[in-house]
């Protein structure tokens, strides 16, 4: 129910240790380190084909060209959101779970945040990874829009439509994640559970000692 909710390949399709999955991670892995080091700009697919221990052919068979390595980095090592609810529970009781799941991520998140952030800040100079982003991201919008539809067939029921709900936890989520790790002590527990309670038109209120305030 969050555009990040991306649901895993089914087994039937990826057998565990496939080869080529296990081949494709390894690339990723070893381009993500190369960024760490260079930077984005200095990673190049012979260069991550080399230190991965593979020849160019086996690099170009998993990724198109340079941008298709790089789009991977980021959905491959950020971590993702990904609640669980019940079934029946209420746009409240989901936005509570969201909520959570979120607050579990978060230690993640900040181990990974600078990376992330310089990630981001190259896409935007990058019309090639800024296209893939937008497709990737309109799938994933697409994917929990249908799952909302499905919770709620009334979708009266929402706070408003299905996609522009998708949207607004994700930027939320980003948003709450980026603020927290920069300044923790203005974005407690507290204030996230709020502002997904607020999302679903529940008023809770943030404890002062919670909002930053003297």
């Amino acid at each position: 129910m969050t555009a990040d909710a991306e649901p895993q390949s089914s087994p039937r399709r990826r057998p565990k240790g496939d080869k080529r999955a296990r081949t494709r991670a390894k690339l990723i892995q070893v381009a993500a380190q190369l960024s760490e080091e260079k930077g984005y700009d200095g990673v190049t697919m012979q260069e991550v084909a080399r230190r991965a221990g593979m020849s160019n052919g086996a690099i170009y068979g998993n990724f198109k060209n340079r941008e298709d390595l790089l789009a991977a980095i980021g959905p491959a090592y950020w971590p993702q959101v990904r609640p669980q609810t019940r079934p029946g529970a209420s746009v409240a009781e989901i936005m509570r779970d969201v909520a959570e799941a979120l607050i579990a991520v978060m230690p993640q998140r900040r181990r990974m945040g600078a990376g992330r952030l310089r990630g981001l800040a190259y896409s935007l100079a990058n019309d090639g990874l800024q296209a893939r982003a937008a497709e990737r991201s309109a799938r994933l919008v697409a994917i929990a829009a249908a799952w909302w539809r499905e919770r709620f067939p009334d979708e009266t029921q929402l706070p408003m439509p299905a996609e522009d709900l998708v949207r607004v936890i994700g930027a939320l989520s980003e948003g709450l994640t980026f603020q927290r790790l920069v300044t923790p002590e203005l974005i407690p527990d507290a204030v996230i559970y709020a502002a997904f309670a607020a999302l679903a038109g529940e008023r809770r209120a943030i404890p002062e000692s919670a909002s930053g305030r003297q």
